[in-house]
This record gives C-alpha cells, structure tokens and sequence, in this order.
C-alpha cells in the first residue's frame, strides 16, 4: 500500500471526486449526512498528536477514504499523526517521557501494562457517542475489565500463510516452521512475544506462563529453528510472501487476506496446535494534552463510514457492528478474518507479564537473536 496525499480529499474537486466514485474511487469522500456523532470546530487550530501503527489507517491512497483529513477539515483540528513497529517500541518512546501523543493504539497486553503504571488516563464515555457499536464481545476483557481506558480499534489472530507452489503438502501444524525442506524459504515474527507464542504453543505451554523453565523451553525450539530461517521479519513480508521469495510465514490472518489479493497462490491456516488473538484498542496518555480533541477524534473513529474505510485499507477485522454488518463492506464475513464458531481455532490472549518473567524472556530473547 502506498501511501500519498490525493486531489480528491480537497473541497475545491469534490465534482472530480464524484466521478472518481462512479469509476471505482468511491469511498473517497466522507458523507456528511451518514455521521452520527457531535462535532463542532471549538477546537479548531489545535494540534492533536496521534502515534498508531504503520498502515494502520485508511489515508487516501488508491481511493481510500483519508481518515486524519476528513476529521481535520470537519473540526479545524489538525493531526499530526506518525508511526511505529511494535508495541514495546511505542512503550519505550512513551516511557522516555520526551514526547506527548494525546492518541495512541496500543494492544492489549500493553494496554494492560500501561494501566497498571498510570500511564493512560480514563476515556469520558460521555462523549463517546458512538461507542455502542463495539460488539460486546470485545468489552469487558482482561486487559480493561471494566471498559475505562480502551476503545477497541482492529482484532484478529495469527496464522500459517503458504506458497502453495513451494510446499509440497498443506500444512496443519506450527511444527512446519522448523521443517527442513523449506530451509532458507521460513519467515518468522521479528518480535519477541509472537515469536516464543509460536513454539510455546508447539509445546503445549500456556504463551503467558510464568515458569523460566516454559520459556527455557521454548527459547531452545527457537534457537533450532534459527538454522533454517530466511529472515525474521515484520512488514517485509509482504515484498517476500507476495514475490514467491519465501515458501512459510506466520503472520497476522488480515494481512495475508491483503498479500493473497496480489498473490494467489498464497493460502493460509489456523494450525491446530491453536494460536493468539489480539485486539488492538485506542487510548489516550495520562501526559496527553488535548484530552477534549481527542474524545471527538476517537468518536469520529467509531463512525461506521470511518471504521469501515479503516476495516478495508488494513485487512484487519473490525470490532465494530456497524462495520461486520455494513453490506457495502467489501470484506464481510470473510472465514479467515470472521470465522464461524466451527472454524474458530483455539485461541489465547497475551497478557502483560510481571517485570521479572518479562526481563527474563527479553535476555533469552537476545540470546536467540545472536544464536
């Protein structure tokens, strides 16, 4: 996905825009009339610092709707809006305590531990119009029991993507990830808590364990499977799986739905040793400071038109009801990323490890990295 600013999100073209739609750039504009939230320009010409995910937001490219310009030119408010590669990644630059993002999507486990150091603060519901729309299946977990800090944003689970012209069997199981006939052609998670979810689960250990001799374990299976790995990767994967440059991935299920849609002979499955879910949720910092700004950026998310743009350009499912149930939604019930209860693999939650368990896996996690 690339990504640019487009023509059709100025107001001076929303005729060429219009055209755009009837040719299949529809989407594009936001329809005033089918929001259902309050906005007003109160808070015009503040600067709200938004810190997301890479791709992880409908922009403007190939005729997406742009999400950030939308809210902009509704409210006056202007988002500055960038980028990370990993939650632990977010945690450091929030926890150095040099910079200030009143928006941040954090997943759950993160979420869980941010709570527990005052590092978020409580979401005023009050002015969350718009929050009836999360399905109540993504309410009340663990990671935000009683629903104050959180709004969930993207949910999915991790799977096996394969080259069906490179393998010479369908694989079932996380164990092909170690299988010597695909040496130098296996891509693995380049981050620690997925990368040990894989073998633990091989194992049949619990991914949150807080035995040292589990992730002892599990540390070893990594350190043999560093012999027929390609690379360790993120989001090369998408150049390497849809290339035909590698044979086995693990990956998140949206993604392959994504890679698979410029590489057919990409397949995918939920092996049967089971797998983890994540969900993803919108936060706002103990330290933000346009706390107000963001409740309005944060309701304007859960627009269905809004969650649903986001729905499309990042192939992840939506914890939305307005979206699963919009029937413009070109990815509805989908069976990799809405899989039916008797599709539904087993599956386990991350959650934030104490501080010793967690220093502990991060040292072996080294140690497999220099392996």
């Amino acid at each position: 996905m690339k990504k640019f600013t487009t023509a059709m999100l100025l107001t001076l073209v929303l005729a060429l825009g219009a055209i755009l739609a009837g040719c299949g750039g529809g989407g594009s504009q936001l329809d005033m009339e089918a929001l259902t939230g309050e906005y007003s320009r109160e808070f015009e010409g503040t600067e709200l610092n938004v810190f997301n995910w890479g791709e992880y937001i409908s922009d403007g490219s190939e005729g997406s709707l742009d999400v950030n310009t939308e809210f902009e030119k509704l409210t006056g408010i202007k988002v500055n809006y960038s980028t990370y590669e990993s939650n632990e990644a977010m945690y450091a630059k929030m926890k150095s305590g040099a910079v200030s993002y009143d928006i941040i999507i954090p997943s759950d486990y993160m979420i869980q531990r941010m709570i527990s150091e005052d590092m978020l603060q409580p979401l005023d519901f009050s002015k969350l119009s718009n929050y009836h729309y999360i399905d109540e299946q993504y309410k009340d977990l663990y990671f935000d029991p009683e629903n104050e800090y959180s709004v969930p944003y993207s949910v999915g689970m991790v799977g096996l993507i394969y080259n069906s012209t490179m393998v010479e069997e369908a694989p079932t199981s996380w164990t092909a990830m170690w299988d010597e006939r695909y040496t130098d052609d296996i891509l693995t998670f380049n981050n620690s808590r997925d990368s040990f979810s894989i073998a633990q689960l091989i194992l049949g250990q619990d991914v949150n364990s807080t035995n040292l001799e589990d992730w002892d374990a599990a540390a070893e299976l990594l350190k043999e499977q560093n012999d027929v790995l390609q690379a360790r990767v993120m989001d090369e994967i998408f150049n390497k799986m849809e290339a035909g440059n590698a044979a086995i991935a693990a990956y998140y299920a949206g993604d392959y739905v994504l890679m698979n849609g410029n590489n057919e002979d990409l397949a995918f499955v939920y092996p049967e040793e089971g797998t983890t879910y994540f969900v993803d949720s919108v936060c706002v910092p103990a330290n933000a400071q346009h706390y107000e700004a963001a409740m309005m950026y944060i309701n304007f998310l859960l627009e269905t038109q809004i969650s649903t743009a986001i729905a499309e350009y990042t192939y992840y499912a939506s914890p939305h009801t307005g979206t699963q149930n919009n029937p413009d939604y070109t990815l509805r019930g989908d069976e990799i990323l809405y899989p039916t209860e008797d599709q539904m693999p087993e599956v386990q939650y991350f959650e934030d490890l104490d501080p010793e368990v967690r220093s502990y896996y991060e040292k072996l996690w080294e140690e497999i990295l220099r392996d």
